[in-house]
């Protein structure tokens, strides 16, 4: 189990360093290399990176550096040890505009932007939804931004826009976390994405978990695959533009990247997803005049074309069911109205 937290020493050269990681090893694991075994278990680093921490000295095992070739037995004591402090992760209010759909004293719904981390993390420590959450609620001596019992019910992807429910107490929280975990929650998300769709309506089901090749990106495994997590997608053609589609998805589960994911493996990544391989042009005549048209797109829409359209949950207090509806941001409107355009002028 790993356990965070700030400790200061000495190493034999008296250089200070700060603990970062703390993991003690299970009495059953088999000898395994280090800097595996920490890959394994740590999302935002490469092998690499353990690999050359491990050369410099940061990686310990029972107070002990040890190199990238050290191989974990049951009960070790691993340490990242570096040469900085950890960041402060106090979360401090910050004045950034905020879109807010409805409120009372139990929540309230927003519709993030485009571009707005959803919570301080991975190098964004200031400037994100949570801060701007904080900000609102500086005058509510209740809600304590850096209480885990409040804030944040979900999560959708920084470049993703669309409606999320904050919780403004603990009792709320806890029962609008157990609507999601029971799917009683209503979500669905409208995507541009490549690709003509011979079916109209579809169901993709495949287990989700981190891409081995590339730590940012997720991928789809079989779903008796036993690898990652089960994960299920519904979608729904709502219009036809040739070489692209606008669908509605419906989510049977909540998983990292699920729409994303999901739709390239049916090989119909979303418009602009440089992620998942959406920002090259993957239908359509090889023109100059067609690709300058999608070359205007990608600049009309630079991120993902996926909105969090509409949730709906039952309120934690009145038990009252609510339903909300956000519209297409300007870069979606606009980029659907393009090829839109487009597609007519073709018929014509």
């Amino acid at each position: 189990m790993a356990e965070e937290f700030l400790d200061e020493i000495e190493d034999e050269e008296g250089q200070q360093l700060y603990e970062h990681l703390r993991i003690v090893v299970d009495k059953g694991q088999v000898p395994l290399r280090i800097d595996k075994f920490l890959f394994d278990r740590l999302q935002h680093t490469s092998r690499n990176r353990i690999q050359r921490a491990a050369d410099v000295g940061f990686v310990h095992v029972n107070d002990c550096p040890v190199k990238s070739n050290y191989r974990v037995r049951p009960l070790d004591v691993i340490t990242l040890m570096l040469d900085r402090p950890q960041y402060d992760s106090t979360i401090e209010a910050e004045d950034i505009p905020l879109d807010v759909v409805y409120e009372d004293d139990e929540l309230m719904v927003v519709n993030k932007p485009a571009g707005l981390v959803v919570h301080p993390g991975c190098g964004n420590f200031h400037g994100t939804l949570v801060n701007a959450v904080a900000w609102h609620l500086k005058d509510n001596p209740a809600y304590d931004p850096n209480d885990p019992e409040v804030g944040l019910v979900h999560r959708i992807d920084k470049d993703t826009s669309g409606l999320l429910v904050i919780a403004k107490t603990p009792e709320a929280k806890s029962k609008l976390g157990v609507q999601f975990f029971n799917k009683e929650t209503h979500r669905s998300y409208n995507a541009l994405v490549w690709g003509h769709f011979t079916e109209e309506v579809g169901r993709i089901e495949g287990n989700i978990g981190r891409d081995p090749k590339d730590r940012l990106r997720m991928t789809v495994f079989p779903p008796d695959s036993e690898i990652g997590k089960p994960a299920i997608t519904h979608y729904k053609v709502l219009e036809k533009f040739g070489y692209v589609t606008l669908v509605e998805c419906v989510l049977e589960t909540g998983r990292t990247h699920q729409i994303r994911a999901h739709m390239k493996h049916i090989g119909h990544p979303v418009f602009s997803d440089e992620r998942y391989g959406g920002n090259m042009i993957l239908r359509g005549n090889r023109t100059s005049k067609y690709k300058q048209f999608v070359d205007n797109c990608f600049a009309l829409c630079p991120r993902q074309a996926l909105h969090a359209k509409t949730l709906g949950f039952k309120h934690p207090k009145t038990g009252k069911m609510m339903d909300f509806s956000s519209p297409l941001p300007d870069d979606m409107r606009l980029l659907v109205e393009k090829w839109r355009n487009y597609t007519s002028q073709i018929k014509n």
